[in-house]
């Protein structure tokens, strides 16, 4: 940018001066004015020039440093070649190119996603993961990462990082075993997100880490066929359950029909008891009011006026007895 300025700088200037020299050319009355107006001319052209050539190789630029970011003026030259004692956060920046440099380092969180690698889990199965994960750098350390690591942010995410985070996953899957990983993965990326944040921890943090791992298609054949036995297990045992569920459903219904018809049975007993016992009840209650009296009362009622033809003995009569 300083040299851009530089160079319109110049052109204005010396555009001014050329159009005056060509001005006094044109209205030279002697031959000396003339050459003289065109040696200003010539020097201006050539002022020009030289002032392209110095924008062009003159070592300063004016850089500015993003909202977001934090930018460290690195020293070229000298023994350590380190990081310098001024650290700019925002804002314009001018530095001379040929004995420093300037490096931005973002300082919100990034993502990002690795190729495919593959690792070998406890028991020697092989699997590929392809790790996606979200990382920050730690502001107050970014001149020492610097200063060890002598690379901008997007050298050392493909590089320094990439190696700790694919190490930290292969020696933890190392430690697992497949259905291990397979049937409790996200205590399997919680380990390795712990792994990672131990190993980077001077420099970087990272979260919300996935391996996206997949096992070796004979596995992954293995682990569908399981998974489908196991569906088929608990239906099976789901339809067991039903039915063992409706059975005991019929057995309860027959037991309250059973018991409804032994109720019915006994109340219809019971009524019959009860209904001997109130007629027996009743004839004993009539052969209690009737006595003998009434008993040849009926008889004579009944009598047709003929005498017995049947002599019983003295004062004996077998229709009624009269006193």
């Amino acid at each position: 940018m300083i040299s851009l300025t530089i160079i319109i700088v110049s052109l204005l200037v010396c555009g001014v001066l050329a159009f005056k020299a060509i001005k006094k050319i044109d209205n030279s009355s002697t031959r000396d004015e003339r050459i003289a107006a065109k040696n200003s001319l010539t020097k201006v052209i050539v002022a020009f020039a030289a002032m392209v050539l110095l924008a062009l190789i003159q070592p300063f630029s004016l850089e500015r440093v993003d909202a977001g970011y934090k930018g460290i003026k690195v020293h070229l030259t000298g023994d350590s070649r380190g990081v310098a004692n001024y650290e700019y956060k925002t804002g314009w920046v001018v530095y001379n190119s040929w004995i420093e440099q300037m490096l931005e380092f973002p300082t919100y969180q990034l993502h990002i996603e690795y190729p495919e690698q593959q690792v070998i889990t406890k028991g020697g199965f092989s699997a590929i993961i392809k790790p996606t994960f979200n990382y920050s750098l730690k502001e107050n350390n970014i001149g020492n990462m610097f200063e060890n690591l002598r690379k901008p942010i997007d050298e050392v995410e493909q590089g320094w990082l990439q190696t700790a985070i694919v190490g930290a996953v292969m020696d933890v899957a190392n430690k697992w075993k497949i259905d291990d990983i397979f049937n409790k993965r996200e205590q399997f990326e919680a380990a390795i997100t712990a792994e990672c944040n131990k190993r980077i921890a001077q420099w970087f943090t990272i979260s919300q880490l996935r391996t996206n791992i997949t096992p070796p298609p004979s596995l992954q054949a293995a682990i569908e066929s399981e998974t489908k036995a196991i569906k088929e297990a608990q239906a099976k045992e789901q339809q067991a359950l039903v039915a063992i569920a409706n059975g005991k459903k019929l057995v309860a219904q027959a037991q309250a029909d059973s018991a409804q018809r032994v109720i019915t049975a006994s109340g219809k007993a019971r009524a019959t008891l009860i209904e001997a016992e109130a007629e027996a009840k009743a004839i004993k209650l009539k052969q209690s009011e009737v006595n003998s009296a009434y008993n040849d009362y009926i008889r004579a009622t009944k009598w047709d006026g003929k005498l017995p033809s049947t002599i019983l003995g003295s004062n004996a009569n077998t229709l009624f007895n009269i006193k």
